[in-house]
């Protein structure tokens, strides 16, 4: 009897010490993603206050560093480099100064970042400045040097907290080639994410031994594919390739938050925080070790909303000099129009909007036939002075021009495929023609809720034709001539201006559209621009001084 109560008081002894070599910590982490140059919380190019912001997150961040202590990590995952004119200015005008977005994020104590495919549509010289000026390791291990045939920046990260070892993995969506041209990544491809993933992941598993893996993702999940391209694969990467237990992601703009089960079993948190940092993805880790050796984890996540808080006084204050001068620069007058115009009266006809673009692209590019789309759908630019901060709103994105060699029937083709995203068949007149979701059909608001993105429904300048949305897809389109009344012929080879997105392939308009297959597509440029589109339209203005925009009328829907 006293034997085994020797034991039994043994066993309650060893219990006792192994519950008190038990140790539980707990970690939060904190992602931003797709903050598109919002960093103030004011809107450069409606000059108003505005929501979001990395003022009000760092708010955010700096009442969770209080609750958990040193247990926070703080992660960005990519497209910082392009929205605002606040972006713009650091990139393309103050190239001499710390970059305002790495400085910004420095502040905030970012830990990790990730770079996104508007960051490379910056070119070379803009990001690689921008990840030297950065005090974290900006990832990407599927972004490949062609000389090396190593990472062109560092694959993973590894973070340690109160004892726990966290694997950070950064990749970026590999569908790049899609949209911009190859000037902009010289020297670099992009490597399948799910099969970077899975050398990584044993790699990092093998010789890190973490107790946690995390993805940072500049991709989506929902499994798009752009020709050979998996655009957005993280959910696939999630489900079939063990050893994630949560993957930070974004690009796609969509919020979410929810756990998947991957082929062993395990539970994989999703979670994204979607855009211009009006939200964050907060995910908590509770890790109990004993003696050095996991024990259990718990994982939950939530999307905070940041409209809730204030700016960060101490952000501002730290920025001000910034700010000011990024008022200033979209302050200037560069120009005066005698009316006001809108994006948005581009999807019933011919605008003054949209021709005043094909205006500007055919002086610059002397071009015969223009192509443009309204890339934002309810810009506006009214009746008076024009600021810098308006040709934000003119042209939304730093697109170069290309001029490219398209045959007549490459032109007809491709504009049958844009308005077949944009128009349906209808059987008689008076008929909704505009291709809506469904419920929306009725909708007269100046922005309907298209089925498809509206910066790919490109009109055409410099050409005579009708749309006929009586007519099926492919029949829509009929070319009378060319503006000046000249014969227009399907087999003659004609110089058209398009942006760099869609000579690039963006949209599939030139290769499912015209018919070229996407290899051949840089073999069709005839010129390029050496600066982005936007920085020409704003010379153009500046030379000309008043504007006088109206409809150039150069094409007409037919069968309303």
């Amino acid at each position: 009897m006293k034997h085994l109560s020797l034991l039994l008081l043994l066993c309650l002894l060893s219990f006792s010490q192994s519950n008190a070599a038990d140790k539980l910590t707990t970690i939060n982490i904190i992602e931003t993603s797709d903050v598109h140059g919002n960093l103030f919380p004011y809107d450069f190019i409606n000059r108003r206050p505005g929501k979001g912001s990395l003022a009000r997150v760092a708010t955010y961040l700096r009442q969770q560093r209080k609750k958990h202590a040193d247990n926070g990590i703080y992660i960005d995952n990519g497209d910082l480099l392009q929205g605002q004119p606040s972006i713009y200015y650091y990139n393309f005008i103050d190239t001499v100064s710390r970059h305002l977005a790495a400085a910004a994020l420095n502040f905030m104590k970012c830990d990790v970042g990730n770079i996104g495919n508007h960051g490379i549509e910056t070119g070379h010289a803009v990001y690689d400045r921008w990840i030297k000026d950065c005090h974290f390791p900006v990832l990407g291990a599927n972004i490949i040097d062609r000389q090396t045939g190593k990472p062109y920046l560092k694959p993973y990260e590894i973070i340690e907290r109160d004892g726990v070892k966290i694997a950070v993995l950064g990749m970026i969506t590999p569908a790049i080639p899609c949209w911009l041209p190859e000037v902009l990544w010289q020297g670099l491809y992009f490597e399948d994410m799910e099969e970077c993933a899975r050398r990584w992941v044993k790699t990092i598993t093998d010789s890190e031994h973490p107790d946690l893996i995390i993805g940072l993702f500049h991709a989506g999940q929902d499994g798009t594919v752009l020709g050979e391209y998996k655009e957005n694969p993280t959910l696939s990467i999630a489900q079939n390739i063990p050893g994630f237990d949560v993957i930070f992601f974004g690009h796609d703009h969509r919020r979410e938050c929810r756990k998947v089960t991957n082929c062993r079993g395990d539970s994989v948190l999703l979670i994204n925080p979607m855009n211009n940092a009006h939200w964050v993805s907060s995910v908590t880790i509770s890790i109990k070790k004993n003696n050095g050796k996991l024990v259990s984890k718990t994982i939950e996540g939530h999307l905070e909303d940041i409209d809730n808080y204030d700016p960060d006084a101490e952000y501002l204050e730290a920025f001000s000099r910034q700010y000011n001068a990024i008022d200033s620069f979209v302050s200037r007058r560069i120009g005066s129009i005698d009316s006001t115009i809108k994006s948005s009266e581009a999807f019933y006809g011919p605008s003054a909007f949209i021709d005043l673009l094909h205006q500007l692209q055919l002086h610059i590019s002397g071009a015969d036939i223009s192509f443009c789309a309204p890339l934002s759908p309810d810009a506006v630019i009214n009746k008076g002075d024009i600021l810098v901060a308006d040709m934000f709103n003119l042209y939304k994105y730093e697109n170069l021009l290309y001029v490219m060699s398209l045959t007549g029937r490459e032109i007809k083709d491709y504009l049958e495929m844009s308005y077949s995203l944009w128009t349906r068949q209808i059987s008689s007149p008076g008929d909704n023609f505009l291709l809506l979701r469904e419920n929306t059909a009725n909708d007269n608001s100046d922005t309907p809720q298209f089925l498809n993105p509206s910066f790919n429904f490109d009109s055409a300048a410099g050409i005579l034709y009708t749309v006929d949305v009586t007519k099926p897809k492919g029949e829509k389109i009929s070319i009378i001539s060319m503006a000046d009344g000249t014969p227009f012929s399907m087999d003659k080879a004609y110089k058209c201006a398009i942006n760099s997105y869609r000579g690039n392939g963006g949209g599939d308009l030139l290769t499912k559209g015209a018919g070229i297959p996407k290899e051949q597509l840089s073999q069709r440029v005839l010129s390029s621009t050496e600066r982005d589109l936007r920085y020409y339209l704003m010379e153009y203005i500046i030379k000309h001084g008043n504007l006088h925009p109206a409809p150039l009328n150069h094409w007409r829907f037919i069968g309303r």
